[in-house]
């Protein structure tokens, strides 16, 4: 397995480094002895990296000036803000966070003669609904809403900008990350830890999974290797589970009895609808998303053999494995009981 050529003195910058997938590819990079410099937003939480050496830059990561101080001099560049999914979030937030800021970070590393890749991290999400799964880096983008959308349009912007530029690019995709300090999958699991698991609709509910420590494996290993610039990657496991095979190993590692509870998924999606029309004009969170819905109800399985073909990568956490471990972690945090 080939080790990633970010060496130790390269200055790499970093957004969305208090995120969950940031803080571990962040505290690696430390451990590697970058010097890295991270843009957070005044009111992030670094406490969880109080103990690495990292010039923080405190601000709006779409504020051209402050994106101009924070890359001078970078080596690498691995843009993973994100704005987050909320009924107060309006289009522009969106495209600020994911567009504005990809453009201003491009523009400010491109006269830097030393800089060697931008490493943009999207999301799968800009595949959309996926027919005939499973889909590959070239399946068609179909976003299904502002957050997908805004994000499509950025991968865009920095593959045209990049082709006109000559700037070293790879864009990562990852699927459902998850891991020890996940906390976006943390209500599944709290549903499977009751023994009783509600699956709407009649799909198989496949459902791609990436433990943390991989994507951030894969993702250091892509920001050098040269078979890597210029392209896209979906970043998953070998293969996709299943809601239903998720909850039987939380089941295994608590050592209860699952319950499966089909229900069909019609009269959620309407009751969904309703919550948004009511609740976000006045900037509420509704209580049910139709994109949660959706999460049971969309097949979500990717051929991730590109990313493993070009890194020669083997996954250290096997799903099963990585499940029983996240679940322990819960424990042990007391989010669900043993």
């Amino acid at each position: 397995m080939e080790r990633s050529g970010i060496q130790s003195g390269d200055r790499v910058l970093v957004t969305g480094a208090t995120g969950f997938t940031g803080r571990v590819l962040t505290r690696k990079l430390c451990e590697r002895g970058a010097e890295v410099v991270a843009i957070a937003r005044p009111s992030s939480d670094l406490e969880p990296l109080a103990d690495c050496h990292i010039q923080w830059l405190l601000g709006d990561v779409a504020d051209p000036d402050l994106v101009a101080k924070a890359a001078q001099n970078v080596n690498y560049v691995f843009h993973m803000a994100t704005a987050y999914r909320e009924a107060r979030s309006s289009p522009d937030v969106y495209h600020r966070v994911h567009v504005s800021s990809t453009q201003h970070l491009a523009r400010a590393v491109l006269d830097n003669d030393s800089f060697k890749r931008f490493v943009h991290v999207s999301t799968i999400g800009v595949h959309g609904h996926i027919e005939g799964a499973p889909a590959d880096e070239t399946h068609p983008f179909r976003p299904g809403d502002e957050y997908q959308a805004t994000k499509a349009e950025a991968e865009k912007w920095i593959a045209d900008f990049a082709r006109e530029s000559g700037m070293p690019y790879t864009i990562v995709r990852p699927v459902g990350i998850y891991g020890p300090g996940d906390r976006r999958l943390l209500k599944f699991f709290r549903m499977a830890a009751g023994g009783n698991v509600l699956l709407l609709g009649s799909g198989a509910g496949a459902y791609h999974l990436v433990h943390v420590e991989d994507l951030t494996d894969m993702m250091l290993q892509l920001a050098a290797h040269p078979d890597a610039d210029g392209e896209a990657f979906i970043c998953g496991a070998r293969d996709a589970t299943t809601l239903a095979e998720i909850a039987r190993i939380v089941g295994v590692e608590l050592n209860r009895r699952i319950r499966i509870i089909r229900l069909p998924a019609w009269p959620f999606f309407i009751v969904a609808a309703l919550c948004e029309g009511i609740c976000k004009p006045l900037r509420i969170e509704p209580p049910l998303y139709r994109r949660r819905v959706a999460f049971f109800t969309k097949d979500r399985k990717f051929d991730t053999g590109k990313v493993f073909r070009t890194l020669d990568y083997a996954p250290v956490h096997p799903v099963e494995d990585g499940i029983r471990q996240t679940t322990r972690w819960y424990v042990n945090q007391g989010w669900i009981s043993a």
